[in-house]
């Protein structure tokens, strides 16, 4: 059990990656978002820790396969996608939505990612400090696996959702292809990054091969993170459009002109 002391130490590991990675994405803003903002984004990514319960329950009431301890290949996958990707970010997308929705501050496109990541470093911190005094004779060997791993993914998840939410509500780009990748790009790759951890636990050979699939997944999440982040600053700092003209009026027709004159 910890002392009253060491309580404040473990909720400081657990949730200091989430805020630092916040911090980062802040400072990649060109238009700072006001902080209170950020504030209840990640109050909003806390809250979201509890929608992904009550998603996770309603999945269960299925009767979907889903096992807490995987002990296949196809077990880990279920839990993977099933049981992890699926609700937990159908729950940061439900509350990314009432957070932006008719806010004013929603002005630019690299905004959606900011918002994303205040939602999902909320996310991720608050599963920190479940897992933290879940695991509380291993805290510090938990909280920097977690540090390292775990709360970089959510990052990642993040950046992806956010990309997409900014295309449809702010570049006007409300395509079909948009509005599915919006929670399929962070549900497949919170779902393969989850099976790769998984199934790293079945067998050794199994573990190697894994490895190698986690470190080749990492290096796509970060480039196509950079370039999301990119192409948003791009876009932010285009020119606005001019004000469009209206058409000029036909010419009148030369006995119409004679009787305007007279």
């Amino acid at each position: 059990m910890p002392s009253i002391l060491s309580i404040p130490i473990i909720i400081g590991a657990a949730v200091l990656p989430a805020l630092i990675l916040i911090y980062y994405i802040y400072r990649r803003d060109t238009a700072k978002e006001p902080v209170p903002q950020l504030i209840a984004g990640f109050g909003f990514g806390v809250l979201s820790a509890l929608v992904a319960i009550f998603f996770d329950g309603v999945i269960m009431g299925t009767g979907l396969p889903i096992t807490g301890t995987p002990t296949t290949v196809i077990d880990a996958l279920s839990t993977a996608f099933i049981g992890a990707g699926i609700p937990e970010e159908l729950a940061k997308l439900l509350m990314l939505w009432l957070l932006l929705r008719n806010n004013r501050h929603f002005d630019q496109y690299f905004d959606g990612v900011v918002y994303a990541v205040s939602i999902g470093m909320g996310f991720a911190a608050i599963e920190n400090v479940s897992y933290l005094f879940t695991n509380i004779d291993d805290w510090m060997n938990v909280a920097a696996m977690r540090a390292v791993i775990s709360v970089p993914g959510h990052f990642s998840f993040a950046v992806l959702m956010g990309y997409f939410y900014s295309l449809i509500h702010i570049g006007g780009q409300n395509t079909i292809r948009n509005r599915v990748l919006v929670i399929a790009a962070p549900v497949l790759a919170h779902g393969a990054f989850d099976s790769v951890l998984f199934m790293s636990s079945l067998n050794p050979w199994l573990a190697l091969l894994c490895m190698v699939m986690f470190v080749a997944l990492c290096v796509w999440l970060i480039k196509e993170c950079r370039r999301n982040i990119r192409i948003l600053r791009e876009y932010d700092s285009m020119p606005p459009l001019p004000p469009q003209l209206p058409p000029p009026l036909p010419p009148m027709p030369p006995q119409q002109f004679i009787n305007n004159r007279y």
